[in-house]
């Protein structure tokens, strides 16, 4: 019966994280959306939308010392509940760059536009599937999904490039008085490659709470 319950917490766990994945999923696409529209008042929104997360990150992170504490479990469910918990912070900081992505929408929203849009919400779609994909592999104990995640960081760093290239060659060498709307977009699409780092950072964690193997700087470990 003991044994049930367990698992029956580790389950709801479970949820909760898929719960926090779907917030942080949530804000990127609001945020992204104020910065295409200079919205102002939906990037205040995700900026107050941050408690919500913040809140979750401390229940669950007292639920897995809770579940250690009184389970005391050994190895695969001692790493599950552990990697539940790098999940949660990993989580709460893609938050918090979803947040500051809201920021730099405001940092815009005053002045016209300099461009339309096009990388910075494609950066921000790889963003999200990355952060869903890892997810997914925690919940579903899926490897092969976690490596996916991991091999995907070169395309989030390329666009994340082109991105700087063309705000800083096109725009604010030519002209620098286009700075004060180039830099906030140059800012945005390092704050979205940041969540895919982080999604990365995920996913190597479970690749290691499954098969036991460390694959953080041994990218060998992945064939």
């Amino acid at each position: 019966m003991m044994h049930r319950h367990f698992d029956s917490e580790l389950e709801q766990l479970k949820g909760d994280i898929l719960r926090m994945g779907e917030m942080a999923q949530a804000a990127i696409t609001a945020a992204v959306e104020a910065l295409k529209n200079r919205d102002a008042a939906a990037a205040q929104r995700v900026i107050d939308s941050d408690v919500g997360m913040d809140s979750l990150e401390l229940v669950i992170d007292d639920k897995c010392l809770e579940l250690i504490a009184l389970h005391q479990p050994m190895a695969r469910d001692l790493r599950f509940i552990t990697t539940a918990i790098k999940l949660n912070a990993e989580l709460e900081r893609i938050g918090d760059l979803a947040v500051d992505v809201a920021q730099r929408a405001v940092d815009i929203s005053d002045k016209p536009e300099l461009k339309p849009l096009v990388d910075i919400p494609r950066l921000a779609e790889i963003a999200k599937r990355m952060t869903g994909d890892a997810i997914e592999s925690f919940i579903t104990s899926d490897t092969a999904l976690a490596k996916k995640v991991v091999l995907s960081d070169p395309e989030a760093d390329s666009l994340k490039r082109a991105v700087e290239k063309e705000l800083v060659y096109d725009y604010m060498l030519k002209d620098g008085a286009t700075a004060d709307r180039a830099v906030p977009l140059l800012l945005a699409a390092r704050h979205l490659e940041r969540v895919c780092d982080h999604a990365v950072s995920m996913a190597e964690d479970i690749i290691y709470m499954v098969s036991a193997v460390v694959v953080r700087h041994h990218p060998e470990e992945l064939k």
